[in-house]
């Protein structure tokens, strides 16, 4: 007998519901996509903020400096030339780098190696220019890759005829085109420098040459051979005289065997910045201190065949670096939990309201003999055929919109989006079904009672959140932080959804009986609509929980931003004193405050002056000293807050009278408030004595950072009698030598045309945008700031889903209330009122608990890594959380927005479309 047909389920549920599986698609394709970028857009910003670093670090910190003093001196002079020339240098070059550990990489366009003097010698040419009458003093270099870093301005590059020797007297060098400029050298001149025991080694230079890449390590690292500069003698007064090098052809090193310079030989590496990477750090450290204190330095003296020594800055330069990263990461990490929280609800969401809406047909199937594993696997099947492809269109997007970074990361990303997808849906349809039911039971929000096991999961997380906060405020996150102390702030917001799941139903039971009474049906409808809601879907509980753990990470994210745009303010204004700060070494024209505070946008300038001059009566040590206008000065101290107080704490009457007795009122560090206590102390200043008190103690001023001392400018001039020593030297000390300006918008450009040649100007906007310049920094708040806003777009999407997962049910009631009279104004009323019960507790608990997680986490959470390009330290204030009200208010309204909006939509369609469908018999409520 034939068989009959049976329709593949899997094509049966993808045709009868098209709509539900293009929508999980897209849910999956989206999250996947994110979840596969997010860990490549780390890898992206740190990999930058490396590369940048080390571009902008100095040459000399990140090269790889092998040397070796006095090579072969042990050996016949023959074999000792032949050690030094260009061809065995090149050979032992190639050993050094074959020797090396990976993942330290060598750029071999910007390394070099030969031979160098590292004794300056002296030229006596009296035809070199000599600034106080000292001859130049010169740096020689037998260096390799002359040719492919510099082009020949004049003349042509140094070259070698036949064999040059130690006993060699001249040999060809070339100069830089600055060096040449400095020290009047032409192509043809001889330079004569002194030999090892007698006479003079000759100097030929054939050419004058132009640095193609002046910033590379080839020339930066010795920037002497770049650049000449003027030195000075230890003598007082100092005397000036020119520095400048030389450069010679490889062959010709060994000249340099003949003078007293001190040679050595050296292979200069500079790392390759293309293959370092911000993971890779670790491994790079240990393969430096390999190299440079372990078994590899011994395989590099085997390379070079001598005592090579081997020193780098760039250890040091990677540990900062480690640390500042260290300081970013568990920040960003806040904001990656918390989104990925909520992403993981709507998740769950989905595959629940989905077994949710199934509930009759899979009710049906289990009665008729289904067994719980055929529907779970029938329904991981269909699953999977809309996931799957989905997940995988999603990482190829992430994949090309993220270039740069692992892809094993972001794979496992993407697949564990497309695992909790499959299975939520068949995993809770088979613990709802797990017993046959023939009708279902009533399960209302208002009358449920919670289980133990939900009692002790919820004490477990309160548990775990409470660990997270106090972890936290004691460990804070300078030493990178860990899993649970970044899930501080979404356990907070999960225990407070928990609260409030549990809060919920007493005011419905409250308001039930009175609404009750009430003239009108819609508001007890409403909340009875509400109360009826079903608790074992998770249709009250996982909306409640997304929107709490994405207003609470919005509501931290926002103060996280905040806080960094403050402590950048604060850093520059720190560093200025004000909007803009005019300076100089000498007195100011006296006209020049009137000039600048008759400038647009200029509100008011506060003229002082810096000294650095007092000492104290009982020491050596000299202290930074302002003199300035109390008034004035206090105005800008309030206007800036850096340190303000009252002008009356730096005047006396005594004191501005003169009298000898009464000490001098003072503003002082902390730091000078450990060193003179609180009692009267003296100063040595412009030949007298002057007797000090310290009137206040601020930790910052505008005038100085760190140790300081502010007096009244009168007063100190009066005690000193500055007016009266007719010294115009003394005179001049308390004129003022600083304008500090306030303004809204000071124009920088007006300011320095102001102020003329030879005044420095300091703008505050200026000082701000370098805290900025990091790719680290910039990148770690733009991935910041999109984790935020893709955390508050999962939340909005889980409140619709929740929402159209009682559309339908809404819409046949609606329909039914019609042909009871029901008006359009009463149902969307009615519609509104029932929604906006779960939003409102939504957003007023959000927004709650997101200055809580504020005021509990902010002790523990430093922000300078993350605000400052320079990282934490220095005289900048410590980065701290601020509450921004704007990102605890706006999500929470935009909740009840969306929530209020959705309804009133709904009811507005379903009006239009009519109720023939809605009302079909056999349809129930």
């Amino acid at each position: 007998m034939r068989q009959p047909a049976v329709a593949p389920w899997v094509r049966t549920r993808l045709r009868t519901a098209p709509g539900a599986a293009w929508a999980l698609a897209l849910l999956v394709a989206l999250t996947s996509c994110l979840a596969a970028a997010f860990p490549r857009a780390v890898e992206d910003y740190e990999d930058a903020g490396l590369r940048h670093a080390v571009s902008e670090a100095a040459p000399e910190r990140t090269v790889l400096d092998l040397t070796m003093a006095e090579p072969g001196l042990t050996l016949l002079p023959g074999k000792r030339d032949e050690m030094v020339r260009g061809a065995s240098t090149k050979a032992a070059y190639r050993r050094v780098v074959r020797s090396l550990s990976a993942p330290l990489a060598v750029d071999g366009t910007q390394s070099s190696y030969g031979l160098r003097t590292t004794k300056s010698l002296t030229a006596a040419d009296p035809w070199l220019p000599r600034p106080d009458g000292l001859p130049a003093a010169l740096t020689l270099s037998a260096q390799s890759g002359l040719a492919g870093h510099a082009t020949v301005v004049r003349g042509r590059l140094p070259r070698v005829d036949g064999q040059v020797t130690a006993d060699s007297r001249q040999v060809e060098a070339a100069v830089t085109a600055a060096t040449a400029r400095a020290l009047h050298i032409e192509p043809g001149a001889v330079i004569h420098v002194p030999a090892l025991m007698s006479g003079r080694v000759g100097l030929r230079v054939t050419g004058i040459v132009k640095p193609r890449d002046p910033e590379g390590a080839y020339w930066a690292a010795r920037p002497v051979f770049r650049t000449p500069a003027l030195g000075q003698t230890e003598d007082m007064p100092p005397s000036t005289f020119w520095r400048a090098g030389l450069l010679l052809a490889p062959d010709a090193a060994p000249v340099l065997l003949n003078t007293d310079s001190a040679p050595e030989q050296f292979w200069q590496l500079a790392p390759d910045l293309g293959a370092l990477n911000a993971r890779g750090m670790p491994r790079l450290k240990s393969a430096l201190t390999y190299t440079t204190d372990g078994p590899g330095l011994i395989k590099v003296r085997e390379a070079t065949g001598g005592d090579t020594d081997a020193a780098t800055g760039l250890e040091e330069f990677i540990t900062g670096y480690q640390k500042l990263r260290a300081g970013i990461g568990p920040v960003v990490s806040v904001a990656a939990y918390g989104t990925g929280t909520v992403a993981v609800i709507v998740l769950l969401m989905a595959g629940g309201l989905a077994a949710e809406r199934r509930r009759p047909e899979l009710t049906v199937l289990r009665s008729r003999g289904g067994s719980v594993r055929g529907l779970a696997g029938r329904l991981l099947a269909e699953t999977a055929v809309v996931a799957v492809p989905a997940g995988a269109a999603g990482l190829a997007v992430a994949l090309f919109a993220v270039p740069h970074g692992r892809w094993l990361p972001a794979a496992l990303g993407a697949a564990a989006v497309v695992v909790l997808s499959c299975l939520a849906l068949p995993v809770r349809a088979a613990l709802a079904h797990r017993g046959v039911q023939v009708r279902g039971t009533r399960d209302d929000l208002a009358r449920a009672r919670p289980s133990r096991r939900r009692t002790v999961a919820e004490l477990t997380v309160l548990v775990l959140a409470v660990a997270a906060v106090v972890a936290l405020r004691r460990r804070g996150t300078g030493d990178g932080g860990d899993s649970l102390v970044a899930l501080a702030p979404v356990l907070v917001g999960v225990v407070a959804a928990f609260v409030l799941v549990r809060v919920y139903p007493l005011p419905l039971r409250w308001l039930a009986r009175p609404a009750g009474r009430l003239r009108g049906a819609v508001g007890y409808l409403s909340l009875a609509r509400t109360g009826r809601a079903t608790a074992g879907a998770g249709t009250a509980v996982l909306p409640l929980l997304a929107l709490l753990t994405a207003l609470t990470t919005a509501a931290f994210g926002g103060s996280v931003l905040a806080g960094i745009d403050d402590a950048r303010d604060r850093a520059a204004t720190l560093s200025t004193g004000a909007d803009a700060r005019v300076e100089s070494s000498s007195p100011l024209p006296s006209a020049l405050a009137g000039r600048v505070a008759r400038l647009p946008g200029v509100r008011e300038v506060s003229p002082l002056t810096v000294r650095y001059d007092a000492e104290p009566g009982q020491g050596t040590r000299r202290i930074p000293l302002a003199v300035v206008d109390p008034a004035s000065y206090a105005r800008l101290s309030a206007r800036t807050g850096l340190g303000p107080f009252p002008a009356h704490e730096l005047t006396t009457t005594a004191a501005r009278a003169g009298t000898p007795g009464s000490p001098l009122p003072v503003l002082a560090s902390p730091s000078m408030r450990d060193v003179f206590g609180t009692g009267p102390f003296s100063l040595w200043l412009d030949g007298e004595t002057v007797v000090l008190r310290i009137s206040a103690v601020r930790a910052y001023t505008p005038a100085l950072s760190q140790d300081f001392l502010v007096a009244d400018a009168e007063a100190l001039a009066r005690r000193v009698g500055a007016n009266d020593k007719g010294s115009e030297a003394i005179a001049n000390r308390y004129r003022p030598n600083s304008l500090l300006v306030t303004g809204a918008r000071v124009d920088g450009a007006a300011l320095r045309e102001a102020a003329g040649s030879g005044v420095s100007v300091r703008l505050r906007a200026t000082e701000r945008a370098r805290y900025v310049d990091s790719p680290l920094q910039t990148g770690a708040a733009r991935v910041y700031s999109a984790a935020v806003v893709i955390g508050a777009g999962y939340a909005a999407l889980s409140l619709l889903l929740a929402l159209a997962r009682a559309a339908p049910e809404r819409g046949a009631l609606l329909a039914r209330l019609r042909t009871m009279g029901l008006t359009r104004r009463q149902a969307r009323r009615l519609l509104v009122l029932e929604a906006l019960p779960q939003a409102v507790l939504a957003a007023a608990g959000g927004a709650l608990t997101g200055w809580a997680a504020i005021q509990l986490l902010a002790p523990g959470l430093d922000l300078t890594a993350l605000a400052l390009a320079t990282g934490p330290g220095g005289d900048s204030p410590a980065g701290r959380l601020r509450t921004d009200s704007l990102s605890l208010l706006l999500p929470a309204l935009c909740v009840v927005a969306l929530a209020t909006a959705v309804a009133s939509g709904q009811a507005w369609w379903s009006g239009r479309r009519g109720s023939v469908r809605e009302l079909r018999a056999g349809e129930s409520l």
